[in-house]
């Protein structure tokens, strides 16, 4: 077997460069793209017809003319047949490694009203796959086990008894398990809550149900019973990266990487066989039932920010608060509803203020930026305070989800340089679903889900990201809701905007990609519908059909 991976390894760094190869290109060949509608997204010169790439760099931008007038003898000539060029897209909050190698056996409908009906599928996946040590499953409803007559837990133990299953909610933010999963965990009817989490009861007893970081700790046990670095590193390889590629993405943040599993030990050997088609940023998760000092230390010993690299480990990512619909996002206020009978019911934290600040202070001077998820009004405030506090403002820190934030705290997001990353391509995200949170929140907080047009108008710092796998990762989707999404839209320039140098900010590579000039990196991409010309409603259906990363055409339609 050592022979056989010698050999796979020769081939195929025979057939890509070394992550320092793949950044230093010096063949001095020349390719001109010509006759194109190309968006440069520099304020400078926004349209240009043609690019002169050189190796892995744009030496010009600007008309066919020039172009021809400059270019080398028997220069590689592309026609662009008046194809609309933009700048390669950047997607700065993925999960694309756990996207890659899942492990779940089953999908349960979303949609299910009656937990009876989700007995059947789990049941003939446990036949299926009989030697899977955890049976790990996917998309069951939190509200449709909240109703059930049965404790979920009985129902569950009864399907399935001889070894542990659990079962992801879409958002991750709750599982669903058995007694086997529980007791591998060391939760027992009499434990207590875990940092960012709930241990959902019914008299005292465990009901199956767990809530955030409670279900996280048991879904990291079983992920580690079944961790395989081979599948992470082969999904990446065989499925993430093609479809980036035929998404246009060129640069993404990895917005949970978890290390104590060794994930950044697959990503780094990615990088190492020359395998990576997009530059990446790991976030590294922060785990919050984790002790502080020993937790920073380890971080501060992962970072890399190799300028070199299409790998850098030089972002953490953690929660402030969880999510609305199973009311774990941070209030001010209390919920409408109680699903949870605790002491309080304005939702939860996962790091306090006071906790979110030690990690800044302790770890932006190394060069991290936080990637901190907040949903409510409280957990952004929060999250703000904490950067308030305890950081030098000088980094690039950015709160993703933003769902529902206090107008005072919008102009607050740019007298403290802190990026709104926003997630728009979900439907759910859409106006005409905000009305479906009011039971949960009240109309005035239901009634104006992430206000992208909100921060626009206050001059802050927007990204557009897709949270794959929750929502598509396509950013034409993503871009037709930021421009349609009235009261909360904005306009297809700042929705460009925000896929390409906005995010390019927050990876800390705006000098070398982001938009399309001379002297920067040649990441771009050539679509087959003008979306400044088409109507808005049709851009999601817009396609690439031609992907240049670093200079070299990695997908072509």
């Amino acid at each position: 077997m050592k022979i056989i991976a010698l050999i796979l390894s020769f081939v195929l760094s025979s057939q890509a460069c070394s992550k320092r190869e793949s950044i230093n290109i010096t063949s001095s060949s020349q390719k001109l793209y010509f006759n194109g509608k190309i968006y440069t997204v520099d304020t400078n010169q926004p349209w240009a017809e043609a690019m002169i790439i050189q190796g892995n760099s744009i030496v010009f931008i600007g008309s066919n003319s020039e172009a021809r007038n400059i270019l080398e003898n028997g220069s590689e000539e592309i026609d662009l047949e008046g194809k609309l060029v933009l700048p390669g897209f950047h997607d700065v909050h993925m999960h694309p490694m756990e996207v890659g190698s899942t492990s779940t056996t089953f999908t349960l409908n979303e949609n299910e009203v009656d937990i009876n009906n989700y007995l059947p599928v789990i049941k003939q996946a446990s036949q299926s796959n009989p030697g899977n040590d955890w049976l790990i499953g996917f998309g069951h409803s939190i509200n449709t086990l909240l109703e059930a007559q049965e404790s979920p837990l009985k129902l569950l133990d009864e399907t399935v008894s001889n070894r542990p299953v659990i079962i992801m909610e879409h958002t991750s933010h709750s599982m669903w398990v058995n007694s086997k999963a529980l007791e591998l965990a060391g939760f027992k009817d009499a434990s207590e809550n875990p940092t960012g989490g709930i241990l959902m009861k019914d008299n005292g007893k465990l009901n199956g149900i767990l809530i955030d970081n409670a279900g996280d700790i048991v879904f990291q046990i079983a992920q580690k019973s079944l961790a395989n670095s081979n599948n992470e590193y082969d999904g990446m390889v065989s499925y993430v990266l093609p479809e980036l590629a035929q998404n246009g993405i060129t640069s993404v943040s990895d917005a949970r990487t978890y290390w104590k599993r060794d994930q950044h030990k697959v990503w780094q050997q990615l990088a190492e066989d020359g395998r990576l088609t997009a530059r990446f940023n790991l976030g590294l998760w922060a785990y919050p039932e984790a002790n502080d000092n020993e937790q920073i230390a380890s971080l501060k010993s992962l970072f890399s920010n190799d300028k070199n690299s299409l790998l850098k480990i030089n972002q953490i990512k953690l929660y402030s608060d969880g999510i609305t619909h199973n009311t774990t996002a941070a209030l001010h206020s209390d919920y409408h509803v109680d699903f949870f009978n605790q002491s309080s019911n304005n939702g939860l934290n996962y790091f306090s203020e006071d906790r979110i600040k030690k990690y800044v202070q302790e770890l932006e001077t190394i060069g991290f930026d936080f990637h901190i998820h907040a949903i409510g009004n409280r957990g952004i405030h929060e999250a703000l305070n904490a950067i308030e506090k305890g950081s030098l403002l000088q980094n690039r820190h950015r709160l993703t989800h933003v769902e529902m934030v206090d107008a005072n705290d919008i102009n607050r997001f740019k007298q403290l340089n802190v990026t709104a990353d926003a997630q728009v391509a979900g439907d759910f995200t859409q106006p005409h679903h905000w009305q479906e949170n009011a039971e949960l929140v009240g109309s005035s907080l239901a009634n104006n889900l992430i206000p992208i047009k909100s921060f626009s108008d206050a001059g802050v710092r927007l990204t557009l990201s897709s949270d794959w796998n929750v929502s598509t990762l396509n950013p034409f989707v993503g871009i037709q809701n930021a421009i349609t999404r009235n009261p909360q839209n904005i306009s297809l320039e700042e929705a460009i905007k925000a896929y390409t140098i906005n995010g390019a900010y927050t990876m800390r590579q705006e000098t070398e990609v982001g938009s399309l000039e001379k002297g920067k990196l040649a990441d771009f991409i050539v679509l087959d519908k003008d979306i400044f010309s088409i109507p808005k409603s049709q851009i999601s259906q817009t396609k690439v059909i031609r992907t240049i990363f670093n200079g070299k055409e990695i997908y072509k339609k």
